[in-house]
């Protein structure tokens, strides 16, 4: 939100000193701006100054002093830079995609069009991939799905178009093949009733069919043959019957009466 240096009253009270990045008090005699924008009040020490350690002071100037952006888009501090790119002339933001910082990086490229993101799929910083794994159009996912990241995978799998989730049924991360599970078609979910993962059987027994549940009635995870017992059709209950495990017998020899009283 763009801040009105002639109706903003707040001033950082809870900050009382005015040190720049490298810890130095700040002169305002000795700063550029002194004559122009610090005569004008388009600047103030505590308050809104491009020198500041802090970045909402230094956000505060740019508000106040957006034609001054392109300017500090090679300042040595990286906040300096990345606030900046907020307000500089979007045509100077491409080069900064190459800055060293994963936070310059990413204000630049968020106002860039989607052919920039391309350019940050394999960014070194996760963060970065992750907001990039968000924003980016799905049909422009699919280098990402072997990501080194988990979270970014997750992030893929969330978005990326169904018919492109059978090539993540074998990803590494049990969390990710659950949500590769819930969005992927039908036809490919029993492959997944061998994963080696019980979560992951287990967010497949809630999704598959009720006809096709009888792949998993052995399966050694007690929670995957109770919630088979419970939705499997009761045609298919007797050799749950007598289950190892009380609460699954239980549950299938209740449907199993039932179905049975029903028919009679």
């Amino acid at each position: 939100m763009t801040t009105d240096p002639d109706t903003d009253t707040g001033i950082d009270n809870d900050i009382d000193e005015a040190k720049d990045w490298q810890g130095a008090e700040i002169d305002c005699a000795a700063c550029a701006h002194h004559d122009d924008r610090l005569a004008a009040g388009k600047c103030q020490l505590k308050r809104a100054c491009v020198h500041d350690r802090y970045a909402r002071r230094i956000d505060r100037f740019f508000d106040w002093n957006p034609d001054l952006a392109n300017d500090y888009l090679t300042h040595p501090h990286f906040e300096v830079r990345a606030i900046a790119s907020k307000e500089a002339d979007v045509f100077h933001l491409p080069r900064l995609l190459d800055d060293p910082d994963e936070t310059v990086r990413w204000n630049a490229v968020r106002r860039l069009p989607q052919r920039y993101l391309l350019m940050l799929r394999q960014d070194p910083h996760r963060e970065v991939r992750i907001r990039v794994a968000n924003r980016l159009d799905a049909d422009s996912l699919g280098p990402m799905m072997r990501d080194e990241d988990y979270y970014v995978r997750m992030v893929v799998a969330r978005r990326i178009a169904p018919g492109m989730l059978p090539a993540m049924m074998g990803d590494e991360e049990p969390e990710v093949r659950r949500l590769v599970a819930r969005r992927i078609d039908g036809a490919y979910l029993t492959r997944m009733v061998a994963d080696s993962d019980p979560a992951v059987r287990l967010e497949v027994a809630q999704l598959l069919a009720p006809g096709q549940l009888h792949r998993l009635r052995q399966d050694p995870d007690w929670r995957v043959r109770h919630e088979v017992a419970s939705r499997i059709d009761p045609d298919l209950l007797q050799p749950m019957l007598g289950d190892p495990d009380a609460l699954v017998a239980e549950a299938a020899r209740q449907r199993f009466s039932e179905d049975k009283e029903a028919g009679s």
